[in-house]
């Protein structure tokens, strides 16, 4: 079987066969998203726990994805134009394999994974190599002709956002004509940078779009200005359960992002189309009250969380317009800055606790005596009543509002 025979064929499948059966060893293709596109069925009781997995799933498992992260095997795929070796991860269930990336016109459009179960000569990580060209070739054409289906399906979804349609039926029917798939649930996650930092942005666009396509549910990526829209659904299966899933995969893309504000929301999950844009705009709320304390940390992904902070911006408009000034706080932080000590973070995670001794002694690393020591100091310099459930909302709100302006 010579090279010259593979570089004649244009199914995927039958080239996968071809070099399988050349190489004597299990292959996978797979698409730049990490999607399963073809896998050499002659081989196939030698593939291990992770070809397995990838198999059933159509796509790597988020686990197996993060570790390729973590360990730079994902960077290396991005920029190595020859074949190399990833060693054997045990904890995921990787034996030791060879990968190639697919490029054509400088640009990766694929992988091509072969497990080792014997050394690979160096005159196969040529041939390989060679292969791994045709290959780009053949998926950069694949993806030109799905690029407009994807660019049909973009506008859609944005028309739905922006309720071009007025009734469900419509947007089904609409729907129907260009054989998209609506979930019968749904809800809306939204990433965007802090700034415009268009570098940035199309990192976390990239990262976005790799984790969503690795979820077990049904997920549609697309960008909007500055905004990456992700609508997450589900047929049946696993209904209610969207949040959790939204709340995972919102954590699984900030832990790529340790230096860099990110700011995250998650909508309400929906049975209707039509409230797709109220979904959409759920998240949007989550980002905007996010942006206005300047600490995306501080708050939680969900619309359905949000609580108070989803009002803090409008409180601090009617603050301005009353010259309003929390006396107490101000206090507290002037002894904060001239004794260095912690009376506002104190302050804070007490009321958060539910001013609760020892869950907020464990929050601080400090002993339950060391805390009372500190209640006792602002209680002493401050007219803070705590069992006042109206005067701890507010102290609280107040104390959120100072943190933004510093």
């Amino acid at each position: 079987m010579s090279l010259e025979k593979i570089l004649t064929l244009t199914n995927i499948n039958d080239i996968t066969d071809m070099v399988s059966t050349y190489l004597k060893k299990p292959v996978v293709i797979e698409n730049e998203q990490f999607l399963l596109l073809a896998y050499s069925s002659y081989y196939i009781e030698h593939f291990d726990q992770a070809n397995r997995q990838t198999i059933f799933t159509k796509h790597w498992p988020i686990p197996i994805l993060e570790k390729f992260m973590d360990e730079g095997i994902v960077e290396q795929l991005k920029t190595m134009q020859h074949p190399f070796r990833v060693k054997q991860i045990e904890d995921i269930g990787l034996n030791q394999r060879v990968v190639v990336s697919a490029v054509h016109k400088g640009q990766v459009f694929g992988f091509i994974w072969v497990q080792e179960t014997e050394m690979i000569a160096d005159a196969d990580l040529e041939f390989l190599h060679e292969v791994s060209h045709h290959i780009g070739k053949l998926l950069y054409q694949k993806k030109q002709l799905n690029m407009k289906k994807d660019e049909e399906k973009n506008e859609f979804y944005q028309k739905v956002i922006d309720e071009v349609y007025q009734t469900e039926n419509q947007i089904k029917w609409e729907a129907a004509n260009m054989s998209i798939l609506i979930p019968e649930t749904f809800i809306v996650n939204v990433f965007t940078v802090a700034q415009s930092d268009a570098e940035l942005f199309d990192e976390l666009t990239d990262t976005v779009s790799l984790f969503a396509h690795a979820l077990n549910h049904f997920a549609h990526v697309f960008t909007n200005q500055m905004k990456i829209v992700v609508i997450i659904g589900s047929n049946g299966k696993g209904k209610g359960m969207l949040a959790d899933s939204a709340h995972d995969f919102t954590n699984t893309v900030l832990s790529q992002f340790h230096d860099h504000r990110i700011f995250p929301g998650i909508g309400n999950e929906y049975s209707s189309i039509l409230q797709l844009r109220k979904s959409y705009l759920e998240a949007l709320e989550v980002i905007n009250a996010a942006k206005f304390i300047g600490h995306p940390e501080q708050l939680p992904f969900e619309y359905s969380k949000l609580g108070i902070f989803r009002y803090l911006e409008m409180i601090s408009n009617h603050h301005t317009k009353t010259n309003y000034i929390n006396n107490d706080l101000l206090i507290l932080q002037k002894k904060d800055q001239e004794s260095q000590t912690k009376l506002l973070q104190t302050l804070e995670i007490y009321l958060l606790n539910n001013c609760r001794i020892k869950p907020t002694a464990e929050r601080l690393y400090i002993h339950t005596n060391t805390l009372k020591y500190r209640l006792n100091q602002i209680a002493e310099l401050t007219s803070i009543d705590f069992d006042d459930l109206h005067s701890r909302i507010q102290v609280y709100i107040d104390l959120q509002l100072m943190k933004q302006k510093t």
